[in-house]
């Protein structure tokens, strides 16, 4: 464990000297997403370790080499948690990897996104500089939150060094329930809990029957597993479906991932489907041509995701979106050396 900021610092340099992409890995984990880089490797997993952690403020700062399973046990022995549920995919998945995909788990439309926890960060930027942005509280940003644009960039922007993240405490009950019914039913019926005050934290369904998490004081789970019936499960479910570790993730057909407006019906298209996120978020299996799943999607208000190196995993941006992108792009690495094209092919 080390600061190696410096050494990363001065790889950046040497780049942008020489006019070279720099391709930013840590445990490769999320290598399936995006399209491919070519460039000089930047690793950072030897940039790594627990900076400073104070549970009482519920605040933990690390290098972003540091791999989640460390950082996840620092929290557990504190009796806290990443609420966002970060996947790993991966047993090398390392901080800085997790804020740059942005993914988040089960608990997501209930606790929040991986950006939503994000305080502050360091960063190496395409002017040859070590940069901070935000800080260690919740409102410290007067202006633009650049550390937030951080999450779900895949490293387009800069190089992260080091994040400062919100944590939260466990919660003292959990419960995990498995309902027979539709996915219909499901759906109509996730859409009626979520106007009422039901301690739910995760909802999928799998194909066969509804899972529901319940989390919260011991009374009002309780309440909830009377009201709500169902047999009670194994709550390793929620990390097996966070983890991509379910029957359903072994079809050898591509794997989509659909984000669609909650309410939305199930979809008539080819392969099988799983319900998450209440319904928020759908995974297909699916050997239907791209252009007919995002068409479909795109017709319901939603966008979809190929979880598969390529060209063809990320959707084309409309012009005046990608603009914008372009324009942070410069503002923040403009030779474009990070990253490459990782996001999109004009970035």
């Amino acid at each position: 464990m080390a600061d190696l900021s410096q050494d990363l610092l001065e790889q950046v340099n040497q780049a942008l000297n020489l006019d070279t992409p720099l391709r930013i890995q840590g445990g490769n984990s999320k290598s399936m997403l995006g399209r491919p880089v070519a460039g000089e490797v930047v690793d950072t997993r030897g940039h790594a370790g627990i900076v400073s952690y104070d549970p009482t403020e519920l605040v933990l700062t690390a290098r972003a080499g540091t791999p989640l399973l460390a950082i996840e046990a620092a929290l557990h022995e504190a009796g806290q948690m990443l609420a966002c549920e970060p996947p790993h995919l991966g047993p090398g998945a390392t901080l800085g990897g997790m804020v740059a995909a942005g993914l988040s788990g089960p608990r997501r439309p209930w606790a929040g996104s991986v950006r939503d926890f994000v305080l502050g960060t360091r960063l190496i930027t395409g002017h040859g500089k070590l940069l901070r942005f935000g800080g260690e509280v919740m409102k410290n940003v007067a202006g633009y939150d650049v550390s937030r644009l951080m999450a779900g960039s895949f490293g387009c922007l800069g190089l992260i060094t080091e994040v400062s993240l919100k944590v939260l405490p466990r919660p003292r009950q959990c419960l995990s329930l498995r309902l027979e019914m539709d996915i219909r039913q499901a759906l109509a019926a996730l859409t009626e809990w979520g106007q009422q005050p039901l301690p739910i934290s995760a909802a999928c369904h799998d194909g066969e029957a509804l899972h529901l998490r319940l989390e919260g004081g011991e009374g009002s789970v309780r309440s909830a597993r009377e009201r709500l019936g169902g047999d009670t499960v194994d709550s390793r479910f929620w990390s097996d479906l966070r983890e991509q570790r379910l029957g359903f993730f072994d079809d050898p057909a591509p794997l989509w991932r659909l984000s669609l407006p909650t309410a939305s019906a199930a979809l008539e298209l080819p392969g099988r489907q799983l319900i998450d996120w209440g319904g928020a978020q759908r995974w297909l299996k699916s050997n239907a041509p791209a252009q007919v799943i995002r068409e479909q999607v795109a017709n319901v208000g939603g966008h979809a995701t190929a979880y598969a190196p390529g060209d063809d995993s990320s959707a084309p941006l409309p012009a005046a979106l990608l603009r914008y992108h372009q324009a942070l792009k410069r503002q923040l690495d403009p030779q474009g050396i990070f990253n490459p094209g990782r996001l999109y092919p004009d970035l």
